[in-house]
């Protein structure tokens, strides 16, 4: 890694104090960013995202995925966790701190939103972060992309029963328009571009040789990202910070548990690192904007439902990140993986 790269935990933290202080000097900036918005998602925040996502879907053959069939127990790992215990873990972790033991702290409506705002991250897993991750933890690219897309397709069944059982909402409207347009945007469009720059760049060396020149770009995408993020929540944030620190704490226990589970799971099957590390990280990261977006139709723009997603927001690059290093400090513990797989 280079020393930029080594030094990327604090440049996020620069990112998110100078975008709360800019957040609160130019509000009007910032407002006319929040405009810029489709179906729920930023247009300046995707394409940022966009910038980090290419780099790693040049890296993308799409002749290996035949490759993934020998190697399932990834893909297992993914979808057992993100679908058959994530969204469980966040209701009771829900429940348990705000109804119980921060209950002398909020009211009970107030309690019964955050709830709600959690459990709609919890079944949420992420689109598109997660390749950032991948890249970070040197993860491999297909399989990736593979995990995702599979992830992408279950959550299109899956997300309003499960998110209508726990909240006891019959009438879940998924978002359509958001779910697509992000897979358009974080998916397919980078995808294209990356299958494009590989035809382009003809060779192996001077496809290695290119996504080593642009990898800059995706830590440069992820700090203004960062920065953005904490701009149009800075009020948020500097209102009401006690309450963003009780959000936070549920948050942060699913995280770092979420990935142990999965993380630990991967290396008692002897899953590959490059396989392993992302397939954590998918299920630990969070499907934003479709949490934000449910949570505002169901239970309105300034509601502790919202409220609690964003939180989810705030919270997942510090914590991404960390997991990030401890994935590439552990990368010793996994096996090597078999060859031509």
């Amino acid at each position: 890694m280079s020393r930029f790269e080594r030094l990327l935990t604090l440049w996020v933290a620069l990112a998110m104090v100078i975008g709360i202080a800019a957040g609160s000097v130019m509000p009007d900036l910032f407002g006319t960013i929040a405009e810029a918005e489709v179906a729920s998602i930023n247009l300046v925040v995707a394409l940022l995202i966009w910038a980090m996502v290419y780099p790693m879907m040049v890296n993308v053959d799409l002749g290996a995925v035949a490759g993934v069939a020998r190697q399932p127990k990834g893909l297992l790992v993914t979808l057992t966790v993100n679908w058959l215990i994530k969204p469980f873990t966040m209701a009771v972790l829900a429940v348990v701190f705000f109804e119980n033991v921060f209950a002398a702290w909020i009211s009970p409506d107030d309690a019964a939103q955050y709830v709600a705002g959690l459990i709609l991250l919890g079944a949420a897993p992420c689109t598109a972060m997660v390749f950032v991750w991948s890249q970070l933890t040197r993860g491999d690219a297909t399989y990736t992309l593979v995990q995702v897309s599979v992830n992408d397709l279950i959550m299109v069944v899956a997300f309003a029963p499960i998110v209508a059982f726990l909240l006891g909402v019959t009438e879940i409207v998924v978002p359509w328009d958001t779910l697509v347009l992000a897979t358009v945007l974080y998916v397919l469009l980078p995808l294209l571009a990356g299958l494009a720059t590989r035809r382009l760049l003809g060779t192996e060396a001077a496809i290695s040789s290119f996504t080593a020149r642009i990898k800059p770009l995706s830590m440069i995408g992820l700090i203004a990202t960062v920065a953005i993020l904490f701009g149009l929540q800075g009020e948020v944030i500097l209102s009401r910070p006690a309450v963003i620190a009780l959000i936070a704490v549920p948050i942060l226990i699913q995280s770092y548990g979420i990935f142990a589970l999965a993380y630990g799971a991967a290396w008692v099957l002897k899953v590959p690192h490059r396989i392993a590390a992302p397939c954590a990280m998918i299920g630990t990261s969070n499907f934003f904007e479709l949490a934000v977006a449910v949570a505002i139709s169901l239970f309105g723009l300034h509601s502790g439902a919202a409220l609690a997603t964003v939180v989810g927001v705030l919270v997942e690059v510090p914590v991404m990140l960390s997991l990030v290093a401890f994935a590439n400090r552990t990368r010793a513990r996994f096996p090597e993986p078999p060859q031509g797989v």
